[in-house]
């Protein structure tokens, strides 16, 4: 048996393997040709950002698994894998904590004004700060939560823990459990035009991209602070730069691009309304802990311990056969 790992991962996720006497290698070089090379007799593939796509996977005659370094899986050809009843799993259990996190220091930052506070003080301006613009608290505010998975969901029980009043649009997800977790249902559009934050936790796909365009930006309140650390795309990002250049939103938080890296003068760069991170929200030592071993188990259980699967971690789970 043979496992191939895309990506430099924790190492406590490697001693699954190396317990059991199974071979695995990191592989760094991904170019086409380099992978169909290595890829070629692996049994599992643990990856994290780098892509496979189906001609890379056709080459991969031994396949059986391939478990992704996180969540989100756009990155490999799921259409093939499908097809060829290769298992396709993710790591559901293990960032949902570090990205709710993230979220809620990117509303803080940007809610309070940080870097206008830091700079006035170590400008020696300290007793100036009357000159500084108004900031907020987040109590009794609205936040709309777009997707209602693990993440949302945590991300939910901090924005009750500061009193806010939770919104969720999830058609995937029934009103009952919204309401269990003391949240409130809404559609997209009177989400839209009610939220003072905005929080983006949905997979990327043909019904996603450009989710909120140039149109929505006229629905929001002045005053939304908008925050994305799902995937770049779900935002139209000239729609945000337009937004953000005209006052049409108070400020936004990306942790994601359409492109990444993004170009290095991309213009959202030049905006002072806006905080950005290099797509590292579930990147804690303490996530990539989890990460490295929930990936890693996910090939040992699928391929060596059945019994033991976290079946939720399957995203294609009804096609195979156990």
């Amino acid at each position: 048996m043979k496992i191939a790992i895309m990506g430099k991962i924790h190492p406590n996720g490697l001693t699954i393997f190396e317990k059991n006497n199974i071979e695995n290698f990191e592989i760094e070089n991904f170019e086409e040709d380099s992978l169909i090379k290595n890829l070629s007799d692996v049994d599992g593939i643990v990856i994290r950002t780098a892509n496979l796509t189906s001609k890379i996977l056709s080459k991969c005659r031994k396949l059986k698994i391939v478990s992704r370094h996180g969540v989100g899986y756009d990155n490999v050809d799921s259409e093939y894998i499908f097809k060829n009843n290769i298992a396709l799993a993710i790591t559901g259990t293990s960032n949902a904590v570090s990205v709710a996190e993230h979220v809620m220091t990117m509303f803080l930052y940007l809610t309070k004004k940080i870097h206008l506070s830091n700079g006035l003080v170590k400008s020696g301006n300290f007793k100036n700060k009357s000159e500084l613009p108004n900031f907020f608290e987040l109590y009794k505010k609205k936040i709309l939560i777009l997707g209602f998975g693990r993440i949302g969901q945590e991300l939910a029980k901090r924005c009750l823990g500061f009193d806010m009043e939770v919104y969720v649009y999830d058609p995937y997800v029934s009103e009952d459990v919204i309401k269990n977790k003391k949240c409130h249902p809404i559609k997209k559009k009177d989400g839209f035009e009610l939220a003072d934050y905005i929080s983006i936790h949905l997979p990327l796909n043909d019904s996603t991209r450009n989710f909120i365009n140039f149109d929505d930006f006229n629905l929001f309140k002045k005053n939304l602070i908008l925050v994305n650390t799902a995937r770049g795309g779900i935002v139209n990002e000239n729609a945000l730069l337009d937004a953000l250049k005209n006052n049409k939103i108070n400020s936004a938080g990306l942790d994601v691009f359409e492109t990444e890296p993004p170009i290095k003068d991309h213009p959202l760069f030049k905006q002072e309304n806006i905080i950005l991170t290099p797509h590292n929200a579930a990147l804690t030592l303490e996530c990539r802990k989890r990460m490295s071993i929930e990936s890693c188990m996910n090939v040992f259980n699928y391929l060596k311990n059945i019994k033991e699967l976290n079946k939720k971690n399957i995203v294609n789970l009804s096609n195979l056969n156990f």
